[in-house]
C-alpha cells in the first residue's frame, strides 16, 4: 500500500465523516487491499474483500462519495480486518 493509499484510508475512518473523499481513489485502494471489483447494472460495483461483501454506487454526475456510501466502506473495511494503522 502506497501514500496515497493510506491518505485513502485515513479520509475513510476520518470522524466527522468526510465529503471530499473521490470514488476513483476507494476503488484504487479496494484493489490495492485484495479486493475483487465486479460491475452490476447501471452503477452498482460489488465489492469482496476477504470474507466481507457489499455493493456500491457509484457516483454520479460527480466523483466524490456521499457520507452514507462513505460510511458503508468504512464498515466494510472494518469487517474484513483493515484497521486505519498509521504504522501500517
Amino acid at each position: 500500500m502506497n501514500s496515497k493509499h493510506r491518505r485513502t484510508l485515513q479520509a475513510i475512518f476520518a470522524k466527522p465523516v468526510r465529503s471530499d473523499v473521490r470514488w476513483s481513489e476507494v476503488e484504487t485502494l479496494l484493489v490495492a487491499l485484495g479486493a475483487v471489483l465486479s460491475e452490476g447494472r447501471g452503477s452498482r460495483v460489488r465489492v469482496q474483500l476477504g470474507q466481507a461483501d457489499a455493493v456500491f454506487h457509484r457516483p454520479h454526475p460527480g466523483p466524490l462519495v456521499d457520507k452514507g456510501a462513505l460510511v458503508s466502506v468504512r464498515r466494510l473495511l472494518e469487517t474484513a480486518g483493515v484497521r486505519n494503522d498509521p504504522e501500517a
